[in-house]
């Protein structure tokens, strides 16, 4: 295969996996302390807040088979995309009906695409997934999830311009994304890609500043935003990363109602940068 063989990574779309699991407790339990909430211990038949499904169906692959990155080797169910750096660039749900505590749950996830672009610093392959969770009563959910590939910098590329965040969010709360919350969250979902952990790693490897704050949780803390604010059902959600967040710095996260069912949210640096915007729309 060539360096980005397109015509031969495109032959994983349509490529599916099935996975089962159950909505166990202490996942559930340990994920509400790491967001310094104070929910009572989970029980059974209690609702599973929105996007905590992640702490399920999580990837198991042996030791021997991770990558230099610490994900597992490329090629599997998700293509062998020859690019280094792997993020999460969005995703969209859709919330049918929750899923709950103790309930056994399946997944059914297919390769829906796979396309490159050419950015500033070079090809961009981005790789969309689509999942399909149900549980006991049927179809609960369904997820989109953006992943996208790219090189390495060059020595001589500077950064993109950061985007300023909007300024007339209602709601608010400040966090400081320190290591142990970074591990924490990596060690619930089995996340062992080393920008997350790994100091040397993420700024000698990678030439990032710090330990790279995971997309899934910026994304959680936004919806968490939104559970601190409403106690409503949530029937949509999107967002879209466009700038990573560090833990040598406080971040920020912000809603706005527009008093119609829908909730605009976004996350910030300490300096007012935009690092991830998102929506959600309540039931009704």
């Amino acid at each position: 295969m060539s360096e980005l063989d397109v015509d031969h990574l495109k032959t994983w779309i349509g490529k599916t996996e099935t996975l089962h699991d159950r909505v166990t407790r202490f996942p559930f339990a340990a994920l509400s302390a790491t967001l310094d909430r104070d929910d009572p211990p989970p029980a059974a038949g209690m609702s599973l807040p929105p996007l905590w499904h992640w702490l399920y169906f999580l990837p198991t692959a042996r030791q021997s088979m991770l990558g230099p990155d610490g994900h597992p080797a490329r090629g599997g169910f998700l293509p062998p995309v020859p690019l280094p750096r792997r993020m999460w660039a969005g995703g969209r749900f859709n919330f049918h009906q929750d899923l709950r505590v103790d309930e056994p749950i399946s997944r059914t996830s297919t390769v829906a695409d796979v396309t490159v672009k050419q950015g500033r610093a070079g090809a961009l392959c981005f790789v969309l997934v689509r999942h399909e969770i149900t549980g006991e009563r049927g179809l609960a959910l369904t997820e989109e999830h953006d992943i996208v590939y790219r090189d390495m910098p060059a020595p001589h590329d500077s950064p993109a311009a950061p985007k300023a965040a909007r300024t007339d969010g209602i709601w608010r709360r400040d966090i400081r994304p320190d290591d142990t919350m970074l591990f924490r969250y990596s060690a619930l979902t089995f996340n062992s890609h080393r920008i997350h952990y790994d100091r040397r790693y993420v700024t000698e490897t990678e030439g990032y500043p710090g330990l790279i704050v995971h997309g899934p949780l910026i994304a959680t803390l936004l919806m968490d935003l939104l559970r601190r604010n409403t106690d409503g059902p949530v029937a949509s959600f999107r967002f879209r990363a466009v700038s990573p967040l560090f833990d040598i710095a406080p971040l920020s996260v912000h809603g706005k109602p527009d008093g119609a069912g829908t909730v605009a949210l976004w996350a910030q640096n300490d300096r007012g940068h935009l690092a991830m915007e998102a929506e959600a729309r309540l039931a009704a």
